[in-house]
């Protein structure tokens, strides 16, 4: 629902185009070598430069292997399990899963090598993917890991930190969780965010903001030089916000189209609650629609044709029923039932629904909470999980990487303690969550 103004009050010192792992640290307030010593990863070894970054003379290094032994493994596209299962993951992929017998050479492979996980008793799931993410530093991706999401999209970031937080992975892995990066947002009010590239100072002098569609169209390029792997817009003003109201027009479906047009195959992720924006949204071709609360039948129907993704942002709109601020609260209210009905209604329509928390900072809902409030609104605990596992990873293009544990999968795991084909709360209560083959979070 984009809670919070993403624009700081005081500017951050923008990402330099090269050096983006040092940039990154730079916002945090520390060194490169002191994230690899806060990771306990072992040093790069020297080489003349590399394919991950040309102008560094290190290696990546690779973490240890991991043998996740004992555990209930569940594939969220089929919904089938292995009991008593083995997950095994070396150099950043799954290079088995399965029973036993069926691991038995690979295990043994990893003699007196590997780390060994028991999760006997608990179940184990591919990394959990969370579409909607505003994260600007590391501790804002610490805390989305301890969630249980190791996959992201960025619903975009003030100063590019999120092009920054997409790079650690490779070099540190454990990190960061793997980011699909927004850029800035594609709005007419940029604020401070104008500094974050030299080649935004045109549209400083623009009177009015950024509205004509060859200036939608220009922001959205520079984003994607900039390393932006999506695009983010908006159709509506922010909901959380008690000042505005999120059933305004700001862009229709000319200016949408514009981005759409300018974003190509990366795609575009679009802001939208009333049911003009919704629709305008839709037909100009953006790839997923967030929050949605006002989507109409009509609209729903031409989701399903185009194959447009619903991201309904579930915690975000349902929290505000709770929020001090009278108005928040009156629209918290007034949106529950709304949202709940449209998501129950694009599901049965067969408009895919995918999980995003629109978590901000380091103010993270757990992705695991986003799943049951999808149950809760109508999908099945099985139907829920996919929303966070393999629909989410077909949104971001990385089927067959992320969403399931198969052979060459990322290696992205998380263990929980009871049954997610029984309650999708099971999600809620995470055991342990690995992240490019890191155990980032352990309770076990």
């Amino acid at each position: 629902m984009c809670l919070h103004d993403h624009t700081p009050a005081v500017p951050v010192a923008a990402v330099p185009r090269r050096g983006i792992l040092a940039g990154a640290a730079a916002l945090a307030g520390i060194s490169v070598a002191g994230l690899a010593a806060q990771l306990g990863s072992a040093p790069a070894a020297k080489a003349e430069g590399n394919a991950a970054n040309p102008g560094y003379p290190g290696r990546p290094a690779s973490p240890p292997p991991l043998i996740i032994e004992g555990g209930t493994i569940v594939d969220p596209k089929t919904g089938g399990v292995v009991e008593d299962g083995v997950l095994v993951l070396e150099g950043g992929k799954v290079t088995a899963v399965g029973s036993r017998e069926e691991t038995r050479r690979e295990v043994a492979a990893l003699a007196g090598r590997a780390r060994i996980v028991d999760a006997s008793g608990r179940w184990v799931l591919p990394g959990l993917i969370d579409v909607h993410v505003h994260a600007n530093a590391l501790s804002d991706a610490g805390a989305i890991l301890q969630g249980g999401a190791t996959s992201v999209r960025s619903g975009s970031s003030s100063f590019y930190q999120d092009v920054a937080l997409a790079a650690l992975p490779v070099w540190a892995a454990g990190a960061s969780p793997r980011m699909s990066p927004a850029g800035l947002f594609v709005s007419p009010e940029l604020g401070d965010s104008l500094l974050a590239d030299p080649d935004l100072a045109p549209l400083a002098s623009l009177q009015g903001g950024v509205t004509e569609p060859t200036d939608l169209a220009y922001l959205t390029r520079v984003n994607l030089k900039r390393g932006a792997q999506v695009i983010k817009t908006r159709a509506n003003p922010r909901a959380g916000l008690a000042e505005q109201d999120p059933r305004e027009l700001v862009y229709g479906y000319e200016q949408l189209s514009a981005v759409v047009k300018a974003a190509g195959k990366a795609g575009v992720l679009c802001h939208a609650y009333s049911a003009e924006g919704i629709d305008g949204a839709v037909r100009a071709g953006v790839r997923s629609i967030e929050h949605g609360v006002f989507v109409s039948e009509e609209t729903i129907s031409r989701m399903a044709r185009r194959g447009t993704y619903f991201t309904p942002t579930m915690d975000a709109i349902t929290s505000m029923a709770r929020s001090s601020n009278p108005v928040l609260a009156a629209r918290g209210e007034e949106y529950t039932p709304v949202i709940r009905a449209a998501v129950r209604a694009a599901h049965e329509a067969g408009v895919t629904v995918v999980a995003g928390t629109d978590s901000f900072g380091s103010d993270v809902t757990p992705i695991g909470t986003e799943v049951r409030l999808l149950a809760e609104a109508g999908l099945s605990p099985l139907d829920a999980l996919r929303a966070a596992t393999v629909n989410a990873a077909a949104l971001l293009g990385w089927s067959g990487n992320a969403g399931r544990l198969v052979r060459g999968a990322f290696a992205d795991a998380v263990i929980v303690d009871s049954d997610p084909l029984n309650s999708a709360s099971a999600l809620e209560q995470i055991s342990a969550v690995v992240a490019q083959g890191v155990l980032v979070r352990n309770t076990l």
